[in-house]
């Protein structure tokens, strides 16, 4: 019976090949400034705003409170907790996020012209429709963005204003783990292997514009 054993086909083990991940969807700068350019309330460019200068996520924006916003420090704190309006930040941690002048002073017209004396411990809220006052839902979000997509011809998504932020920092030179840091990710892991086709192909661009590809002396 050895001669038949040894003929009987063995169990493999079976090979799984990863598989890329997608690289991520970047805003052109000017599309990013059409579709801020493009929004009628402070509210709606303030929440874009935020997005990409601090690189939050919709949902962390959505359930941003004003505590959360150091205006002295020039900074957004973001803090998981349970929210009305059901948004909720991914990671489950708390992280600051430093944020420019200019987001800051958004913010502070924002509050003065258009959210007023309204009692709400949420940033972003229903300031024109029904029920007033309650903080926005993702639906309001997707509802928005379907309106400056069709005014502006762009077809984005609100997570390419946090893929435009970390791109930017990257190219800026900011590390890998600061990026990791800033977007709150769990594992540099999650971080490397979204963005780590930057560091090569900045590289490439960096070489090129230095003519190491085109004019070396040397032959390889």
């Amino acid at each position: 019976m050895e001669h038949i054993a040894k003929s009987r086909p063995q169990k493999a083990r079976t090979i799984r090949l990863r598989q890329p991940r997608r690289r991520p969807v970047v805003l052109f700068a000017g599309d990013a400034q059409a579709v801020l350019d493009e929004c009628e309330h402070l509210r709606d460019r303030l929440l874009f705003a935020l997005l990409l200068d601090t690189g939050l996520r919709i949902g962390e924006a959505l359930g941003l409170r004003h505590k959360g916003i150091a205006l002295a420090d020039r900074q957004v704190n973001v803090t998981p907790r349970p929210n009305a309006n059901r948004v909720w930040a991914k990671a489950g941690r708390s992280r600051s996020v430093p944020a420019s002048t200019e987001l800051m002073r958004l913010y502070a017209d924002y509050l003065n012209r258009e959210y007023g004396a309204l009692d709400s411990d949420y940033v972003f809220v229903n300031l024109w429709g029904r029920p007033h006052g309650r903080p926005l839902t993702y639906s309001a979000v997707y509802d928005l963005v379907e309106r400056l997509r069709r005014c502006t011809g762009i077809d984005f998504e609100p997570h390419q204003f946090r893929h435009s932020y970390a791109t930017w920092l990257l190219r800026k030179g900011a590390g890998m783990e600061s990026v990791k840091e800033l977007l709150g990710h769990a594992s540099i892991t999650t971080t490397m292997d979204t963005y780590e086709h930057l560091t090569v192909e900045d590289a490439r661009r960096t070489l090129e514009a230095a003519g190491w590809f085109t004019g070396r002396e040397v032959r390889l």
